[in-house]
């Protein structure tokens, strides 16, 4: 229980100080744009700042939690080395992409979606880009790091189910429309309350949280079956890249929740596909298993 109290206070420390130095920040960028260096500061708003000064709350905080937790090596978070970690990767991916794709096709027949008349290169070059380094960084904090702490206190699917939660909560979390007509030492802690708006619609909770809860199980079950992220690596890569090429091609036609929400990764369909993906990988993974024996 000691580390899970190590990383509530890591994460509520992040908060505090993120808040504190948000302003810091923003005051800084102000600054540095009135005389000239690095103008196109200005145009950034408050909130930026605020996820930003989080980030770099995060990082600097992120050796002590190792060192408090006793962490030297990947052995300490449950992790081995992988010699199978391109199949795993591989098989991710695909375990990931073909049930959306399928489920993609369905809803261009019955006109869910229509494809876009003008394609726009660019995003789809963010799409491609966020599917390959957004993995690596996430899996490495939330299945890696948070839920290598948490499985050392013997309970295996409460830890999973702790990080799934924490991983749907920071994604479902959103920026702050509202912005601070001054920016006081104060101001981050208000952007904090903003962040959870998000919470207060049912409907969308119902549908893009439980979703992103699911997939967080996926991935924690995964890491934990292969002892490594070479697999969850592989599965949150495929999700990424198939729901963001879909959003790039296609365009919703009907409002569809709590069935299918803005993408291929929000709604109670969305939650089956899940479902589906999961039993996938398990039987794929006891079959490679096996065969290997």
């Amino acid at each position: 229980m000691k580390d899970a109290a190590r990383l509530a206070a890591y994460f509520i420390a992040i908060v505090v100080i993120g808040a504190l130095l948000a302003p810091i920040l923003f005051w800084s960028a102000q600054a540095l744009a009135t005389h000239g260096v690095f103008p196109f500061l200005a145009k950034y708003e408050f909130h930026r700042f605020f996820h930003r000064a989080i980030l770099v709350a995060a990082v600097l905080l992120f050796w002590p939690l190792l060192r408090l937790s006793n962490v030297r090596g990947m052995a300490d978070l449950g992790l081995a080395h992988n010699p199978r970690w391109a199949r795993d990767v591989g098989g991710g991916v695909l375990l990931s992409i073909i049930p959306l794709l399928l489920c993609a096709a369905l809803l261009i027949a019955l006109q869910v979606y229509s494809f876009r008349h003008v394609l726009v290169w660019p995003r789809l070059g963010k799409v491609v880009l966020a599917a390959v380094t957004v993995p690596f960084i996430e899996e490495a904090f939330f299945r890696g790091i948070v839920l290598g702490v948490l499985l050392r206190t013997g309970r295996r699917s409460l830890s999973i189910a702790a990080v799934s939660a924490l991983f749907a909560a920071v994604h479902f979390l959103k920026g702050s429309e509202r912005e601070p007509a001054i920016v006081t030492w104060t101001s981050g802690f208000e952007s904090i309350g903003d962040a959870f708006a998000g919470f207060g619609d049912l409907t969308m909770v119902v549908a893009a949280f439980a979703t992103l809860f699911l997939i967080g199980c996926i991935l924690g079950d995964a890491r934990v079956l292969t002892r490594s992220l070479w697999l969850p690596i592989g599965l949150h890569a495929g999700w990424i890249f198939a729901s963001g090429t879909f959003s790039w091609m296609a365009r919703r036609q009907m409002v569809a929740l709590p069935w299918l929400g803005n993408n291929l990764l929000v709604g109670i369909v969305p939650l089956g596909l899940a479902a589906v993906t999961w039993i996938l990988m398990r039987l794929w993974f006891k079959d490679d298993r096996s065969s290997q024996i």
